[in-house]
């Protein structure tokens, strides 16, 4: 069957000594699915191209393994069994079917790139779940696996993540984790993996929501994880990062940590809770509890195929319950985008958001961020801005690093830092864009969105002084006119004017856009999307 379906997952009923010519063609259709999942393709031995499960004995699953496994040489892939079960029919020989992984790099890339947002009330348990999974050390009980995350000395003192770190966990070839444990180095986790899963570990404390913010929005996370602790169900800014999500259409799946520190039925209080929550109207979430390796494998492929699918899962980081599920859903999760539309934006001018700007010696002005669209290379000349005046400055890109090693091209999607030599640091700051030359950007003071109040203490009028996020641009505005009405409640939805009160912004028509109340900060987002609206300049 040469029918283009599903993606990356393949179905083949047997492939027992294939002829010469069958198996070249086996390979051309591996090559495409390979592409297709970027570099990750499941195939399902045993099963019909319709889907239906006839299952094999063992000995043509034997053959039938052998030839896949041959296959994969063929186009320099590594093959892992996700599970086999048996197919229960009247026969008297059990017949099994097997889901296999097919793992392949890119050839133009180092690693599969996943980056996950970590989200989580204060004190959920999120820090130390990272710290169990990248360190691969259990946590003492008292926080000692965390501290190998924090960045900063006030974190250690208080215990609290305040700015967004990076953690890394990779999986090689084979499907085994990748890292810190044999006291690798960042460096020496990149080049043994073949997939790499960034997480974003993102401020849990409301005093720091704008941080957050700021992490989902700019960091353009493929998805989020959720963490709430067993013994506290949802509480603090769990909704609120649960809404944030949602506003941001980030799929997201939920890990309940800490069970070991309560009974049987407090956890499954918890779930409960998140289920009611989830099945809401405004949510409309298909929530899906993850108890055994073969859950997790379901839930990494259903999670990708649908959004509205989320997964759970109850584990603790002290005594290593469960976490296993948690590695096997990650090993699996396969990237959203696929190949096609990361092909479309490639294809566009380039576009960089600057996120972080530092200094460093001997090397110069470095600015960290993401390739929106289009391929940055080494040498390039682009230009920066907008400045406060609305201008764009010329500059050339020196170096690039990616997860803190050498690389000559950035493709869209990518994250990086690069170096710009002795460009002049005070001229940059959080929220420009670099873009190529020939993308005449445009900028803007006003512009209109369409938006929708999520939460709403006070009504929204003329005048009203509103903090906005978009992408990168964080900055504050004011309502200069509400479309057809003079006021908005909670839940309404209107085309709003907004004009920026410092300076002008790069902003791109259909973009999504967050904001919330400017001068009280009780931490509630307003949350709102924008679908359409044309930017008004002035």
């Amino acid at each position: 069957s040469d029918q283009a379906e599903d993606g990356n997952i393949e179905y083949k009923l047997k492939l027992v000594n294939p002829s010469q010519y069958r198996f070249e063609h086996l390979v051309t259709q591996m090559k495409w699915r390979l592409q297709e999942g970027r570099g990750e393709a499941v195939y399902q031995i045993g099963v019909e191209d319709n889907g239906l499960l006839v299952g094999l004995s063992e000995e043509e699953m034997r053959a039938s393994l052998k030839t896949l496994r041959r296959m994969a040489e063929k186009v320099g892939a590594d093959i892992t069994v996700l599970r086999e079960r048996e197919v229960d029919y009247d026969s008297d020989v059990p017949r099994k079917i097997t889901e296999v992984l097919v793992r392949k790099v890119p050839d133009n890339q180092q690693f599969l790139d996943l980056r996950v947002a970590v989200l989580g009330n204060v004190d959920s348990g999120k820090s130390t779940l990272l710290g169990v999974l990248t360190q691969g050390e259990l946590d003492n009980g008292r926080g000692r696996a965390r501290l190998n995350l924090f960045r900063h000395l006030h974190e250690i003192q208080s215990g609290r993540t305040s700015s967004i770190s990076f953690e890394i966990l990779g999986f090689n070839s084979k499907g085994e984790v990748v890292n810190y444990s044999d006291s690798r180095t960042a460096e020496e986790i990149c080049e043994s993996s073949s997939k790499m899963i960034t997480f974003i570990d993102l401020a849990g404390h409301h005093k720091y929501l704008k941080t957050t913010i700021f992490g989902l929005t700019s960091y353009c996370p493929d998805f989020a994880m959720l963490v709430v602790s067993a013994n506290t169900g949802i509480a603090g800014t769990t909704r609120e990062h649960l809404g944030l999500a949602m506003a941001l259409k980030v799929p997201f799946f939920i890990v309940i940590s800490k069970v070991d520190l309560c009974s049987k039925a407090t956890v499954e209080r918890t779930v409960k809770q998140l289920e009611r929550i989830l099945k809401q109207p405004g949510c409309n979430k298909l929530p899906l509890l993850v108890n055994s390796d073969d859950d997790a494998v379901t839930a990494a492929q259903q999670f990708a195929q649908s959004p509205n699918i989320t997964p759970i899962f109850t584990l603790s980081s002290v005594s290593g319950e469960n976490l296993d599920l948690l590695k096997v859903f990650l090993n699996i999760l396969p990237p959203l985008t696929n190949s096609k539309e990361q092909e479309e934006l490639m294809q566009q001018l380039t576009e960089f958001q600057v996120d972080e700007i530092y200094t460093v010696p001997e090397v110069g002005t470095v600015v960290g961020g993401t390739l929106s669209s289009g391929i940055c290379r080494e040498g390039e000349n682009l230009v920066v801005g907008p400045t406060d005046d609305g201008k764009f400055l010329r500059l050339k890109v020196c170096s690039i690093q990616r997860n803190r090693s050498a690389c000559r091209v950035l493709r869209a999607g990518q994250a990086a830092t690069l170096a710009l030599g002795p460009f002049d640091r005070s001229l940059l700051r959080k929220g420009m864009v670099m873009v190529s030359p020939e993308m005449n950007p445009t900028i803007c003071s006003v512009f209109e969105a369409e938006i929708v109040l999520l939460f709403h203490a006070t009504t929204f009028r003329k005048g009203f002084q509103v903090t906005v996020h978009v992408g990168n641009v964080r900055q504050t505005a004011v309502v200069e006119k509400i479309h057809g009405k003079d006021k908005l409640r909670t839940g309404e939805k209107a085309v709003v004017c907004f004009r920026f009160i410092k300076h002008p912004e790069y902003l791109k028509i259909g973009a999504k856009l967050l904001f919330r109340h400017a001068t009280h900060n009780k931490g509630l987002a307003e949350p709102l999307r924008m679908h359409s609206g044309h930017f008004l300049t002035v």
